[in-house]
């Protein structure tokens, strides 16, 4: 299982897509505990929300980055920071789709998150009941298939987050 640290390596080292399927409706990352306070606070979140520079390292070396983020309205104080935040990685070149469960049901999508890099690469994120993370496991290359799987229905299945952010406001 990799760390943290090791884990952010691979977003240099894959090189030319990185799909994300996001299912938990809040994660406790430790960076982020006083930003999420300023966001619930209505202060300005400054310039890194304008444009991601995390996502820009990787768009502008061409790589692509994609999401869909599974869901469930109302959204948390968590989720509503998170997706917040999105349009600032829209900018800087990352593709996001939604899925609310609320509106629709979609079957065939697994219950965790995954890193699908290349296609060649999964790694299943493993996280604790309130959402820290603990550590990305390398899946084995008999399970790509049923991950290519997975990221295909998400993608069939989500909507853009403009629109969906649009519906929300």
């Amino acid at each position: 299982m990799l760390s943290g640290e090791q884990f952010g390596r691979l977003f240099d080292a894959y090189e030319r897509t990185g799909f994300r399927l996001e299912t938990l409706p809040e994660y406790d990352v430790a960076e982020e505990r006083e930003e999420i306070a300023r966001f619930l606070a209505g202060e300005d979140m400054g310039p890194e929300w304008a444009d991601n520079p995390w996502v820009r390292s990787m768009t502008d070396k061409g790589k692509q980055v994609s999401r869909v983020h599974v869901l469930t309205s109302p959204l948390t104080d968590y989720l509503r920071y998170e997706l917040a935040a999105y349009p600032g990685n829209i900018k800087a070149g990352e593709s996001i789709g939604i899925i609310d469960l609320a509106e629709q049901t979609v079957a065939g999508l697994p219950d965790h998150d995954f890193w699908l890099f290349d296609d060649r690469q999964v790694y299943r994120m493993h996280y604790t009941e309130k959402g820290a993370f603990i550590g990305a496991e390398l899946l084995p290359p008999d399970k790509l298939s049923a991950y290519r799987g997975y990221r295909d229905v998400a993608l069939r299945h989500a909507v853009p987050f403009a629109e969906y952010w649009e519906r929300q406001h």
